[in-house]
């Protein structure tokens, strides 16, 4: 390898399997110094167990690297600080925190219990809160600032059938990352996203042929990039990787807008908005359309 990150100092959250743990392993073989963070729990947030953050460090180490293992719900401030506080404590800084860390708990909104909400929204949204909360109070004050990086999906703009809870999360974490490119970049950290497309345990159960899938290997070149120097001056970004495709996604804004002399009635937006602002159809329905069209057919649909 290159050492493209030599003797950074990076901590990445869900890191004991797919995404996570190939962001892991590529980060120490680039040459940095990992904090493999991982609750070990099932894709529904069940069954917590350190085993496969420990056996991510094994193959660290066993290929020369530096990695220790931490076993933290990031969910709660405890959680996310202690995964900061564990870089700090062994390496004396931390320049990169990659947050992955993620359930799943499908359910169309209608029959979605309160926990089933809360819970991905706790694990995906919060746990990105509390690692980036206590890493930027860091970075912000050390020399060289550092990288923050979240994980998001293209439901976050596209929404998504059963997943109500999933594309609130993951809306919710570009959001916030604007929100921290923002505050931060004054201090030299920055914040950006990464919106994947691989085969992983999480993508296993969509519910139709993605028209573009790649494999958690592919991801982890761009987390690397983003963690690295030469991309100091890139902030609020949200990227979409997908097998050897990299694409860039919009900047919110108004598209159109209409203005009236006097206070807007009902009848007067009726008469003027079809043809002044238009609507434009959310894409994800005719997907859907599709699908309720192949699943009619006994076929998988396409997405």
């Amino acid at each position: 390898m290159s050492g493209y990150l030599q003797d950074k100092v990076v901590a990445i959250t869900g890191a004991g399997r797919g995404i996570g743990r190939s962001i892991a392993l590529l980060a120490a073989a680039e040459g940095a110094k990992v904090v493999v963070a991982d609750f070990g729990v099932s894709a529904d947030g069940t069954e917590p167990s350190s085993a496969i953050a420990d056996e991510v460090v094994a193959e660290i180490t066993a290929a020369g690297g530096e990695a220790i293992a931490i076993a933290s719900d990031v969910s709660t401030m405890a959680g996310g600080e202690s995964v900061v506080t564990a870089a700090m404590d062994t390496y004396g800084r931390i320049d990169g925190a990659v947050c992955v860390a993620g359930i799943l708990r499908e359910r169309m909104l209608f029959n979605m219990s309160e926990d089933e909400f809360d819970s991905v929204i706790r694990v995906h949204l919060k746990g990105t809160f509390t690692v980036y909360r206590h890493a930027a109070a860091i970075m912000r004050k050390q020399e060289g600032g550092g990288s923050l990086i979240a994980f998001t999906s293209g439901v976050w703009a596209l929404g998504s059938v059963a997943q109500a809870n999933y594309a609130a999360a993951k809306g919710g974490i570009v959001s916030f990352s604007y929100a921290a490119a923002v505050g931060l970049e004054r201090y030299g950290v920055r914040a950006n996203v990464i919106a994947p497309v691989a085969r992983t345990r999480m993508s296993a159960n969509v519910p139709t042929t993605l028209a573009e899938m790649g494999d958690p290997e592919d991801i982890a070149p761009m987390a690397a990039y983003l963690l690295g120097d030469a991309s100091k001056d890139i902030t609020g970004q949200v990227y979409s990787v997908v097998g050897n495709k990299i694409a860039v996604w919009s900047q919110p804004r108004e598209l159109r807008a209409m203005y009236n002399d006097e206070r807007w009635t009902p009848e007067l937006i009726e008469e003027r908005l079809p043809t002044t602002i238009k609507s434009e159809r959310l894409p994800f329905l005719d997907m859907v359309e599709a699908g309720r069209k192949a699943a009619a057919a006994g076929e998988k649909p396409n997405g």
